[in-house]
């Protein structure tokens, strides 16, 4: 890749880490290496077995299976450590690569998890051709300036609002 790009996958509709997986898949599928660093997630999914059968590296931080919201102040800053050392493996991970996904790690920014210098930092620093795809729920504007895309996913309806719960293959 020539020039690494900056994209940004946000709002509260369904999609945002599948479009991330989808494009880290159409590196891997051009011999591109990609590395995937997933924030606030925990448990299997769909994805981070396909993405090993690939071998495509997905990084996470040890979680302890809680919302945000849940978490009492140890907790809370137990994540940010988790959240800071994860955004180092990361950039050290993609020295070599040439697409960084940070899954979830506007939600860590917001909840107060993650330093916004850290990360305008890595994304200001980068290697030329590193194209880097940030997904979360809302659209910081230190990010912004930063963005090449911009994607609002936006949700009009969803089941889960109807008290269906996820589904495995489908939401995870």
């Amino acid at each position: 890749m020539e020039q690494g790009l900056t994209h940004i996958y946000y709002g509260d509709g369904k999609g945002k880490t599948t479009a991330a997986f989808g494009l880290a898949l159409r590196c891997a599928g051009w011999n591109g290496r990609a590395v995937i660093a997933q924030f606030l997630k925990a448990g299997e999914s769909g994805e981070l077995s396909a993405a090993r059968r690939l071998g495509i590296p997905v990084l996470r931080g040890k979680s302890l299976g809680k919302f945000t919201f849940q978490m009492d102040q140890a907790e809370l800053a137990l994540t940010a450590g988790e959240c800071l050392a994860l955004l180092g493996r990361a950039e050290a991970e993609a020295a070599e690569a040439d697409l960084l996904v940070l899954d979830e790690v506007i939600d860590a920014l917001d909840a107060g998890l993650l330093p916004e210098g850290a990360l305008c930092a890595l994304l200001d620093s980068r290697p030329a051709g590193l194209e880097v795809v940030l997904t979360g729920h809302s659209l910081p504007p230190c990010l912004e300036a930063r963005a090449d895309y911009i994607t609002r996913f936006a949700k009009e309806q969803h089941p889960y609002d109807q008290g269906i719960p996820a589904r495995r293959g489908i939401e995870y």
